[in-house]
Formats: C-alpha cells, sequence, structure tokens
C-alpha cells in the first residue's frame, strides 16, 4: 500500500456499530460461549484464527447492478486441521449468513466480535480435510466508522482488503500467514465486467448475465484479493518472457491513460535486472474511479486511483515511481508475505526502495538526498510510529494507521544502511536471494537477517538491533555528518495529544 498525499484516516470504530452490522447469527448449544479467537499477531490480536491451514477459496459473487445494495456470495474454504476442532472460527463482520455446512452437513453458527464461530455436528479430528461453504451477502457499504473491504467506484466495485478488512467481504482465514490457492466467480448484469486475481478461467452468458471466472496459480493473502467490477475495457499487451499483462480501466478513460499503461512492459523488465523473474502469472493495473488516498498492491491486479494519472500537479517522474512501488511488492509483500503485521517494514521498506532506487535511475532524483532527508525525520517518525520493524498499534478505529512513515521512508533507509554496512555487491545479492528462497511463502525479520548474516559472512545482529528497534536512529555507515533535526518543542506537545 502506499498512502498518496490527500490519504484519509478511517473514521473512529464504535464497537456497538460493529456488533450491530455482524453476522446474523443461529444460536447454538456449547459447553463454552463463543469468543473471538486470533493467531497471536501483536499489531491485530484477534486477526486470523488457529486451528487449521487453509488450502484453497472458492469465492462466488452475484452483482445486483448497484454498488449500494448486498451481493449474494457463496464462499467455501478447503482446509487441513491442524488440532482437534469442536468449533471453527472464521473471520467475517459485515454480512448476512443465511447458511453453514461442513463437509456437506448443515452446521450451527453463531457471530462472536468479528468471528463467524461454526459448529459441526461432530468434531473434527486433527489432520482431517474440511470444506466449510457459507451462503451469505457481501455488503458493498461500509459499516459505520469502518473503512476497508469493498470500494465503491464511479461504476461499480472494487477491493482494498489491506490490512485486516478482506473479512468484510467474504468468511476467511484473514491474515497474511495464511496464504492459499483462489478461484473466484462474477456474475453481473450485461454491460459491466469483472475481473479479478489470476488469470481467466471461464466465461458463461446466460438470460442478460455474464459469470466471469478467474484462478490464481500461486497462493495469495486474504488482504491481497481483488476484484473489479465496472463498465470497463480490459487491455492486453506482452511483458518480459511472454507474460500476460492485462489492464483494467474506465471504458471513458482509455484513451487518456493508456499512455501510462504502455510503461508495464519496461517497469517490470527494470524489476526483473534487480531481483530477478516476476513472479506470478499476470500482472496490471486497475484504475478504479474512487477517491482512496491510496494505491494497494493486490496480487497481480494492482489497484490505483485515476486521478493520479490524470491530476496534472502529479509529476511525470513521481507517477512512474509509484507504479513501482506497487510492482515492486508483487515480490516484496505478495510473493514473500509477511508472518506477522510487525514485519510490515519488509513490505513497504523494499517497495519504497525500488520506488526511490527507479527516480534515481529514470528522473535523475539521487537516492541519497532521499535517504539524507530520511535520516533527518527518523528519529521523529521512530517517536510517532515505533521503530521500523516493532511498529506501534493501529490508531483506535484507524486500523490502517500502521502504515505510517517509519515503515515507508524509515524502513527504506535501513536498508540504505544496509547496503553501505555490507557493500553493494551482497546486497545486491541478498535482496536476489530474499525472493528466491521465499518465493509463493511468509518470512520474518528474523529471516531477512539470518540471509544477510549468511551472504555477508558477518554477525549483524547488533546493526540490526539498533536500525530496526531501536527508539534512536543509529549513525549511518559511511555518512558520519547525517544528522536528526530536533523535534521542535511545539510539535512534541501537539504529537503527545
Amino acid at each position: 500500500m502506499l498512502l498518496t498525499p490527500h490519504a484519509r484516516s478511517p473514521r473512529r470504530l464504535k464497537a456497538a456499530a460493529l456488533l450491530a452490522c455482524a453476522v446474523s447469527v443461529c444460536l447454538v448449544a456449547a459447553s463454552a460461549p463463543a469468543a473471538p479467537l486470533g493467531v497471536g499477531d501483536r499489531l491485530f490480536p484477534h486477526l486470523g484464527n488457529p486451528g487449521y491451514d487453509v488450502a484453497s477459496y472458492d469465492l462466488s459473487f452475484t452483482y445486483p447492478g448497484s454498488n449500494s445494495k448486498p451481493l449474494k456470495a457463496v464462499t467455501t474454504i478447503d482446509a487441513w486441521t491442524t488440532t482437534e476442532l469442536d468449533r471453527i472460527n472464521l473471520d467475517f463482520a459485515h454480512g448476512k449468513v443465511d447458511s453453514v455446512e461442513v463437509d456437506g452437513e448443515p452446521a450451527g453458527f453463531t457471530g462472536a466480535g468479528e468471528d463467524l464461530v461454526v459448529t459441526p455436528e461432530e468434531p473434527l479430528p486433527g489432520g482431517s480435510w474440511m470444506r466449510i461453504t457459507v451462503q451469505h451477502t457481501s455488503d458493498p457499504v461500509s459499516a459505520e466508522g469502518r473503512d476497508g473491504g469493498w470500494v465503491r467506484t464511479a461504476d461499480g466495485l472494487a477491493m482494498a482488503n489491506q490490512a485486516d478488512a478482506a473479512h468484510l467481504v467474504f468468511p476467511c482465514n484473514d491474515h497474511p500467514s495464511d496464504k492459499a490457492m483462489f478461484t473466484i466467480r462474477v456474475t453481473a448484469p450485461d454491460g459491466y465486467t469483472a475481473v479479478a486475481n489470476g488469470l481467466p478461467a471461464g466465461v458463461d452468458r446466460v438470460a442478460g448475465e455474464t459469470t466471469w471466472t478467474y484462478r490464481t496459480q500461486h497462493p495469495m493473502a486474504t488482504e491481497l484479493t481483488q476484484v473489479s467490477i465496472g463498465r470497463s475495457t480490459v487491455l492486453h499487451r506482452t511483458g518480459p518472457h511472454g507474460l500476460p499483462v492485462r489492464d483494467v480501466v474506465p471504458t471513458k478513460h482509455r484513451e487518456a491513460l493508456e499512455p501510462w499503461l504502455e510503461k508495464t512492459p519496461d517497469q517490470i523488465s527494470w524489476m526483473e535486472s534487480k531481483v530477478g523473474r516476476y513472479p506470478f502469472e499476470t500482472y496490471g493495473l486497475l484504475m478504479a474511479d474512487a477517491d482512496t488516498g491510496f494505491e494497494l498492491e493486490t496480487q497481480t491486479l494492482s489497484l490505483f486511483e485515476r486521478d493520479l494519472f490524470t491530476e496534472p500537479a502529479y509529476p511525470k517522474w513521481y507517477v512512474e515511481s509509484i507504479m513501482v512501488h506497487e510492482l515492486a511488492h508483487q515480490w516484496f509483500g505478495d510473493s514473500v508475505s509477511p508472518r506477522n503485521w510487525s514485519d510490515l517494514w519488509l513490505n513497504e521498506g523494499h517497495a519504497t526502495w525500488y520506488e526511490a532506487l527507479y527516480a534515481e535511475e529514470k528522473a535523475d532524483r539521487p537516492m541519497e538526498t532521499r535517504m539524507k532527508a530520511a535520516y533527518g525525520a527518523s528519529d521523529r517518525w521512530r517517536a510517532a510510529g515505533g521503530p521500523p520493524a516493532a511498529p506501534k498499534p493501529p490508531n483506535p478505529g484507524k486500523k490502517i494507521s500502521i502504515f505510517r512513515p517509519n515503515v515507508y521512508d524509515g524502513a527504506a533507509l535501513v536498508l540504505y544502511a544496509l547496503r553501505e554496512e555490507i557493500g553493494r555487491p551482497v546486497f545486491k545479492g541478498l535482496e536476489r536471494a530474499w525472493v528466491s528462497r521465499h518465493e509463493d511463502g511468509v518470512a520474518t525479520t528474523a529471516d531477512f537477517v539470518a540471509l544477510a548474516e549468511e551472504l555477508s559472512g558477518r554477525d549483524l545482529g547488533g546493526f540490526f538491533q539498533d536500525w530496526l528497534y531501536g527508539e534512536k536512529t543509529p549513525p549511518m555507515p559511511g555518512h558520519p555528518d547525517w544528522k536528526s533535526v530536533a523535534i521542535p518543542k511545539a510539535a512534541t506537545g501537539k504529537a503527545a495529544k
């Protein structure tokens, strides 16, 4: 995700409103009350669920022709149990549940916080295969005080599920540590076009409606799911090695947007020259007629606001570097996903790094200048948002507030310091090895540190401890003259409020 200059924060979340819009319930008899669970993420304690590992999702949405009415939906989850389960917790908090089946048999269900708690007829043994099918609605109108999930565009819908909003769209295990394969089906009235992650797997037209099917060929985190429904045109071109590149644009803006889209294949080639072959089956840009305040690296189909490309105030080099930021995320964050949200710096720091490197090489915007400015602000960023690898929890009711400068330029500054410390050749090898070793998987800050030590042949524990977890920014290797800019007293007082 990249926050753009007009970014807005979500309104304060009200617990009562959240409970009111949660799943409709069917009370079940049980030995103890149903309760929301989580996988222990420090920043999102109730996100994700223990006891099972999802292998695949099959999502089916029926769009009614209006983006203010709920979509009919069916979510099918195939998973392995990792322990005996007499209940199955799913994340789901914004829709009406009509029925739930486990392995083809009706199951009880109830709501608990942001969880849908399912009770099968018989407990499921550990190490067994299970299929959960949920008939539900998916509401595109945001819950009061809660943003994320469906994004209502001028002509339809798109998705923005980062960091914790996929479960506002469909029942899931909504944590990036549990990646899975996806099949996505969308039915819409004639005149609309639907596109989703992955490659097309069929188009069926019946009685004034069309159903599009897409399948991923690589596992994906729920927060990276994308579905576009609109009066759109899909543009096709070819990228490196015959890679299919497809972009989704509002039909009436196609001509104005085409010159930007033509840049993508060369940008992919540039990224491949830095870190290796593009990791997925396709790529493209979804240019949405919406005011989100951010761009988002949804897997194989990155979400952009159309105004980014049509607003004349944005310099050409800036727009292109933002395109590369989201492209870089396909390696850093999508293919290699964070095991915990505290590892977010690995996503955003690397995307910011390649955004800045592209601007340096293509637009003569020196990396050193940007990093020196970041160094001056780094102590302030750490005070406000925490060290890069130990970010402060999101502000109440503003869950995307984890996306602060400390995990963008503050984290890119760590990578700059590392390059200065271990040298450019080792650093380049580290970047390539990172995305190669952890492709299609999840990884942690500790994994990155271990790989850096392995390839450099050095003990870097003290270096990373100071740079990733220190309250103050350490001295920059090779630049003893770089100084932190003191926080004005007035600014300190305001931040303390």
